[in-house]
């Protein structure tokens, strides 16, 4: 099997020295999930891997890159020393990127842009060895590490580029370099870091900043942020074209109807009209296909085989994936939509709940973070969709006061602290027949009631 990297290409990538005449297979960053043939790269996060290098090397990893001698007896013909092993990580991206053959796809945006590289990453895979980041490995050590574990076989790369702050998107898509660049919606997610949604939407464009030359934007058709957009990307040399439901859209949705597990979307491709019937509930999946539909067009594909292979796309852990669970005298429906939450997104999974047949539909929410001044008014401006597609509404976190208040009397199942306070509470006043739908910002916890609710007790 041809190596993932040689020790002479690590050398090279990081000026980093000395290394072993090693062949290694895989790039990890958590010694937990080392396979043989790895390389462990020791970063800091809320420990310093450093002192997981020896537990690393001890689970067969071919190397270690350090910026310092880790604790412990290690064989040092083992390390790879660099000056920072950030910056290691980001040169031995930006090597992987320059020898990659692959078609890359960078995808960005308030909402969907997990959503829709998994949908690539499916689509994708029908025609090439496709290569995707792994769950939301979006940031500054995310997307190098995306491209570091680039085989160097495949024929389609998708990226995903996220931030909390300005100035984050630009270096992440320089170093990508897609030959097309996804942006999926303008949102108010980071709005409390960024102050504006003209700010978020600067941001967001600086994707294009990294397509390269010759390359495609694809925008969002319904955005308000549209025209400036445009504007950077014809300024930029690319060629654009757009997706959504706005008329004009190169990539339209005609019609949507949704139903308990799917739906059914017609999209208008450049004139070629496509129906897709999706495994994956939500408006906002059909609404990420188009975006899909666009890429697949740009990249010289066939959409019509595309769009069956988005009919096996199905939501994720955190992402809207539905288990049945078991309560007492029976069983109710999880809605497990906890990995993060806007406004946008927490709309588009209460319009998921309301499709859902069962006797009581449950919203189980924790605060959306990050708003800043904004806050308060964009939880209490949920309260007209929570009354309109559910029964009964727990919440938890200080901000979703605002959204429990605005409710009537009879649709308040409780207001707690945090998730875990919540959690027994929720499980408690479930009942056979129920759908519950579990929904908050990462740094909520949401993650505690899905593990409360599902310990031992998932029926399928």
């Amino acid at each position: 099997m041809t190596p993932l990297w040689t020790g002479a290409e690590l050398r090279a990538a990081t000026h980093g020295a000395p290394a072993a005449d090693i062949a290694a297979t895989g790039v990890s960053i958590d010694s937990r999930s080392v396979e043989p043939g790895d390389i462990f790269i020791a970063l800091r996060d809320q420990r310093d891997g450093h002192e997981f290098v020896a537990d690393a090397l001890s689970r067969g990893a071919a190397l270690a890159m350090v910026d310092h001698m880790p604790p412990g007896a290690v064989d040092t013909a083992k390390l790879l020393r660099v000056a920072d092993t950030v910056a290691g990580l980001t040169a031995l991206g930006a090597a992987a990127r320059a020898r990659a053959t692959a078609r890359v796809v960078g995808v960005t945006g308030s909402v969907g842009k997990t959503t829709t590289k998994e949908m690539l990453r499916v689509t994708l895979d029908a025609f090439g060895v496709t290569h995707a980041s792994a769950a939301s490995h979006n940031n500054h050590w995310g997307v190098p590490l995306t491209l570091a574990r680039l085989p160097r076989d495949a024929a389609y790369a998708v990226i995903e580029m996220g931030m909390n702050n300005r100035g984050e998107i630009a270096p992440l898509s320089r170093l990508a370099r897609p030959d097309v660049g996804i942006i999926t919606s303008i949102g108010t997610a980071h709005i409390g870091n960024l102050g504006s949604q003209a700010a978020i939407a600067a941001e967001k464009g600086d994707i294009i900043a990294g397509i390269a030359p010759g390359g495609t934007a694809i925008l969002p058709a319904d955005s308000a942020f549209l025209p400036e957009l445009i504007a950077r990307a014809r300024d930029a040399g690319l060629h654009v074209i757009t997706h959504g439901e706005a008329e004009g859209a190169y990539a339209r949705l005609l019609y949507y109807q949704a139903s308990a597990e799917g739906g059914v979307a017609e999209i208008a491709l450049l004139g070629q009209s496509l129906i897709l019937h999706l495994a994956a509930p939500g408006r906002h999946v059909a609404q990420n296909a188009c975006a899909v539909l666009a890429a697949v067009k740009v990249l010289g594909l066939a959409p019509d085989i595309a769009a069956r292979g988005l009919g096996e796309f199905t939501a994720g852990a955190g992402r809207g994936a539905m288990r049945r669970i078991r309560v007492t005298g029976g069983e109710a429906l999880l809605i497990d939509d906890s990995y993060n939450a806007s406004v946008a997104s927490v709309r588009a999974g209460l319009a998921v709940l309301a499709a859902q047949p069962a006797t009581r539909r449950i919203f189980a929410f924790g605060d959306m973070l990050e708003l800043g001044a904004e806050g308060p008014a964009q939880h209490a401006a949920l309260a007209q969709d929570a009354q309109k597609n559910c029964d009964l509404v727990f919440c938890c976190g200080a901000l979703s006061t605002h959204l429990f208040e605005a409710l009537p009397a009879a649709q308040r199942g409780g207001h707690f602290l945090d998730s875990t306070s919540l959690a027994p509470a929720l499980r408690d006043a479930l009942k056979p027949g129920d759908a519950v739908l579990v929904k908050g910002s990462l740094g909520s916890r949401m993650g505690v009631i899905i593990t409360a609710l599902m310990a031992g007790e998932q029926v399928s």
